[in-house]
């Protein structure tokens, strides 16, 4: 059966929206006051959010390829791995679910939320601030951890990794696994955004939202949680190509 692309599109609204409901869920779980979950840890967050991406990739896999970011998308069509014609529909519904998933996150914590005061705690739920605002480095992270993602997804894809499947049907747990090592081993310095659609639309949601006390939404940083995983996508893309396609 032939899947159309408006098909794919709308996995990937799902498939993101899903990834980011859990993401920014176990981060509104262990940082807002009165939640059962508070105090959790790191661990529990990179956990839940590799965790998360699985889902997604499950629900999504088997009719999109599950890519659930734009940088991946990017990264997929610059190795030539997937059509340049199909990014746009892509990106817009991966965009799109992380807005609407954030605004899930939101609405199932407000109670929470009005029981927290701290800005920055609020304004982390929805997406990424560095721990030190080093604009520069924090570009270099995002580019780095990017670039491990969507460069160790293409391998993964590769035939001699799994031959004859495809990414959505077996990849969901190999790339959780990745998810949470990038997080626990890269994700100290900018809390490895590595995802335009989970840090943009979530942010954009924060800024339009009533939250009690939420304070600014971070704007002059947030070029650098998508400009990093753009340009480190691009030159994963790049490189995989040269490397494995020209080997």
């Amino acid at each position: 059966m032939e899947i159309t692309l408006f098909t794919k599109c709308l996995f990937e609204f799902i498939g993101t929206l899903v990834l980011v409901l859990l993401g920014d869920g176990v981060v509104a779980s262990t940082v807002l006051k009165q939640s059962k979950g508070f105090n959790g840890g790191w661990a529990v967050i990179t956990i839940a959010w590799g965790l998360a991406v699985m889902c997604g990739v499950l629900i999504a896999g088997p009719y999109s390829g599950a890519h659930l970011n734009p940088a991946v998308s990017v990264g997929l069509a610059v190795a030539g791995s997937f059509p340049w014609a199909f990014v746009p529909g892509y990106i817009a519904a991966q965009l799109l679910g992380g807005f609407c998933g954030a605004v899930l996150v939101y609405v199932y914590y407000k109670d929470h939320f009005d029981a927290t005061d701290d800005p920055a705690t609020k304004l982390g739920v929805f997406c990424t601030m560095p721990a030190i605002m080093d604009k520069p480095r924090n570009l270099f992270c995002e580019f780095l951890g990017t670039f491990l993602l969507v460069f160790v997804i293409l391998a993964i894809g590769n035939e001699q990794n799994t031959p004859e499947i495809g990414m959505g049907s077996l990849g969901s747990l190999p790339v959780t696994m990745l998810i949470m090592a990038i997080g626990m081993s890269l994700g100290g310095t900018t809390g490895y955004a590595i995802n335009p659609a989970r840090d943009l639309p979530p942010r954009v949601a924060h800024s339009i939202l009533p939250i009690r006390g939420k304070g600014t939404s971070g704007w002059g940083y947030s070029w650098v949680p998508v400009t990093g995983p753009v340009l480190g996508a691009l030159a994963a893309g790049l490189i995989y190509g040269c490397v494995y396609m020209c080997g």
